[in-house]
């Protein structure tokens, strides 16, 4: 077994809540060990992939924008949203708070410290739809990153980096924890197994031929090892029955390492594990072309406008329309016994409104060209990553005619009781609203009052027309599937990233961060997030267990 000298903190999983808590340390001069199973390449963990949305509150860019956002309107969002219930919940509703607090505040300046910027339109996610008191953003908090993922992550691989050249980080990859080493009920360091070489590419999946034993020492482990996302038979057995039945068949927004092999190893060295059974879950999933991973989903990032519908051809219920209200559309959606849906839309609106969640699906933000996002984002046409789909991806159907798109959306799914009619009126019915500037369809009146904020005016929600009229044309037909995401229970901790053990003493020397923690205190979003709160949540716990475990 080979053993190595002890560090002041060794950290489990490479990605931005561990790389942000070890910056933190090296910030303060501590020496630092950073284990990841998964090859270099991997470096930066799932957000490198991501859109990198932030939420921010009463921020600059929302208030050049006309929005009157504070943090009494955002706390009562998130109370309204989280729908705490549960004994359980005492220490996520003390992370709400304090999370809210410093996304009022804190937050941004931090970012600016770190060189992060920020895309100056402000989007507008999880809009709710129902009352005022229940789930959803009042006003637009989605802050893009300008660099999307990979910019959230630049200056903290930068400082790990450096703290490698200056000798206070030690990189180990290939090297896998199978458990914790404790004594005395003190967590010390951990043992595990190095894996083989391999030269997988980031995201693809590697080898777990075992080469060797390793144990390593410290004073202080931190869990960032992430969720269950890319182990399907882990969700399906957290699945609660309050979202129907799990899929049959689902996409994964995760690479497959994301395994839940860390929450594991914590409970078994006496970590509490709460809210397994609370989850976070995309309908609007297509099946990647060009996938890295096995069952690779990218995610549509929708606008308002497409006509939602499930797998026989049924509109779905109001207020679930495109990126209103994620959790209840899906739990909608499992209960119909299909594990696909249709959004029926026009060039016109995928070219406003169609986004692709991920950084390679926007070049343009994640290379920072301002030439490149004028000519994507307000020149004609759809973007060109949403155009490629189009063209080779196997969930869109491209058509001149109502009755052609009906008849091929039919012919892709024929095991299913698909109505062509009643989509052929469901159509026809939502396009005669389009006669009078008012009218009871409230899908139509809800794009209207979107297209008052002109972020979406601008960027984000197409003008209301007919689906049929050729003007807007082709008509066009996507195929949506479950993907897989986020996992929002986790390791119950404290304020300082403790993990807390089943009588909720913290267990001394572990500590956990990012989505193995619940973005803290095992589930600080409840039932449902309000969007642009996982990167930050794993920010923030980052940077919470770096500053408690360099005051030691």
């Amino acid at each position: 077994m080979t053993e190595t000298d002890q560090s002041d903190a060794i950290i489990i999983g490479a990605g931005l809540s561990g790389l942000v808590a070890a910056a933190e340390l090296v910030d303060a001069g501590k020496r630092v060990t950073i284990v990841d199973q998964e090859p270099e390449a991997t470096f930066g963990g799932q957000a490198w992939w991501s859109f990198g949305g932030l939420f921010l509150v009463d921020s600059p860019e929302q208030r050049r924008m006309g929005i009157r956002d504070s943090l009494e309107l955002a706390r009562a969002d998130w109370v309204g949203t989280a729908g705490f219930d549960r004994p359980e919940d005492d220490h996520a509703r003390a992370w709400a708070e304090a999370y809210l607090a410093w996304a009022a505040d804190e937050k941004r300046a931090w970012l600016r410290e770190k060189g992060i910027g920020l895309f100056p339109v402000v989007g507008w996610a999880e809009r709710g739809g129902d009352t005022a008191t229940r789930h959803g953003n009042s006003v637009p908090r989605f802050h893009i990153v300008w660099g999307t993922g990979p910019g959230i992550l630049e200056p903290f691989i930068r400082t790990v980096r450096r703290g490698v050249d200056e000798g206070l980080v030690t990189l180990t990859f290939r090297h896998r924890v199978d458990a914790l080493s404790v004594t005395d009920g003190r967590v010390h360091g951990v043992t595990g197994s190095i894996l083989a070489p391999d030269d997988a590419e980031r995201g693809a999946p590697s080898n777990r031929d075992v080469v060797g034993d390793f144990a390593l020492h410290a004073d202080a482990v931190v869990i960032a090892s992430g969720g269950i996302g890319g182990n399907h038979d882990l969700v399906r057995a957290a699945w609660p029955k309050r979202l129907g039945a799990p899929p049959t068949r689902m996409l994964s927004g995760v690479p497959e390492h994301v395994d839940g092999r860390g929450l594991g190893i914590a409970e078994a060295a006496g970590a509490r594990l709460v809210n397994g059974d609370r989850m976070w879950h995309y309908v609007e999933g297509l099946e990647n072309y060009a996938p890295v991973w096995q069952r690779h989903g990218i995610r549509i990032l929708p606008g308002p406008s497409s006509l939602w519908l499930d797998a026989t051809g049924r509109r779905l219920p109001t207020p679930l329309f495109p990126g209103f209200d994620t959790l209840s559309t899906l739990a909608h959606l499992r209960h119909t016994g299909y594990d696909h849906s249709w959004f029926v839309t026009t060039q016109s609106i995928i070219e406003k409104e169609f986004a692709l969640s991920g950084s390679e699906q926007n070049p343009d933000l994640t290379g920072k060209s301002v030439r490149e996002l004028v000519r994507q984002r307000l020149g004609k046409g759809a973007t060109e990553p949403v155009e490629a789909f189009k063209r080779q991806g196997a969930d869109f159907i491209v058509a001149d005619t109502v009755d052609e798109l009906v008849e091929r959306m039919a012919a892709l799914e024929p095991g299913v009781p698909f109505d062509t009619d009643r989509v052929r009126d469901e159509i026809a019915s939502r396009d005669r609203m389009l006669a009078n500037s008012f009218g009871k369809d409230a899908q139509l009146t809800a794009i209207r009052g979107a297209r008052t904020y002109r972020g979406d005016k601008l960027i984000r929600v197409a003008r209301p027309h007919q689906l049929a009229d050729p003007k807007h044309g082709p008509l066009i037909a996507v195929r949506l599937h479950v993907i897989t995401r986020k996992s929002l229970g986790g390791i119950q901790t404290d304020l300082d990233c403790r993990a807390l053990d089943a009588d909720g003493s913290p267990i001394r020397g572990l500590h956990a961060v990012g989505e193995a923690a619940g973005f803290g205190g095992g589930g600080v979003h409840g039932y449902r997030s309000l969007e642009g709160t996982f990167l930050g949540g794993c920010l923030h716990t980052g940077l919470r267990a770096g500053r408690a475990i360099a005051r030691g």
